[in-house]
């Protein structure tokens, strides 16, 4: 999992230290909070990036790490934000979670580039924007690996798949970098989150019910009534084969 604060270099450089602490604060009380546990325990399982840290877990938590994890974290900033002084700077997270095997014991390799990447995509910083409409402070994307382990799995009791706008991430200096994944903001639905992405997947079609499919006319419906005339001479066999719920009007042969 990756996080990263939102605007961090625009913060006061004295107020760096105290901003990136809090976060750490609100990270750590958090994970408890859903019985996760501490990166930092884990020899190497915590890296710090300036402006967020990349925190790893082994696969056996990944499903709390979407549900609870992600709503507890933003209601958590909801909070901080409730009672943070007015020269604190307001906190506001983007957040990604992947999987994949790493080395050891430096825990190396592409999976944590991929989270990486998936933080810093176009959709999740855009999605960020959704969050900030709506009065959360968090957006997050998941690979699609991890979406299909965990939501689409049933795995995550509060998280249904319409919490999710499938999306592709994008990183605009990682031209070679093009990930299907999945946007989530606590308190929005996929849906609702789809105006703010570009690059958000289309929409999928919902497929005719078997009722629907049984009721279909196999081919063009004939309007009743109408009248058609041939002004050469044709079979019946040829007017059938061409036309089906034909009526031969007879009478002028």
């Amino acid at each position: 999992m990756a996080i990263d604060m939102e605007k961090y270099s625009q913060i006061a450089e004295a107020k760096m230290a105290a901003a990136r602490c809090d976060v750490d604060d609100i990270v750590a009380t958090v994970l408890a909070e859903c019985q996760l546990p501490d990166p930092k325990e884990l020899p190497g399982g915590y890296k710090d990036s300036g402006d967020g840290a990349i925190l790893l877990f082994p696969p056996s938590v990944l499903a709390r790490l979407v549900d609870p994890l992600l709503g507890r974290l933003n209601a958590a900033l909801v909070r901080y934000e409730q009672q943070r002084l007015a020269s604190s700077p307001l906190l506001r997270l983007r957040a990604s979670v992947h999987v994949g095997p790493l080395s050891v014991p430096d825990h190396r390799g592409n999976a944590i580039n991929e989270t990486a990447r998936l933080l810093d995509s176009q959709a999740t910083r855009q999605a960020l924007s959704a969050a900030k409409d709506s009065g959360a402070f968090l957006a997050a994307a998941l690979s699609e690996v991890v979406y299909q382990r965990t939501v689409h799995a049933g795995r995550t009791p509060d998280l249904g798949q319409h919490h999710f706008l499938g999306a592709v991430a994008r990183v605009s200096d990682k031209p070679g970098f093009e990930q299907p994944c999945r946007i989530h903001v606590p308190g929005l639905t996929g849906p609702a989150v789809r105006p703010y992405l570009t690059d958000a997947a289309p929409p999928a079609s919902t497929p005719p019910s078997t009722a629907q499919l049984s009721d279909a006319p196999t081919t063009p419906a004939v309007s009743s009534g109408g009248t058609i005339q041939f002004h050469g001479q044709v079979s019946d066999p040829t007017i059938a084969n061409r036309i089906k719920n034909v009526r031969i009007d007879r009478r002028q042969r």
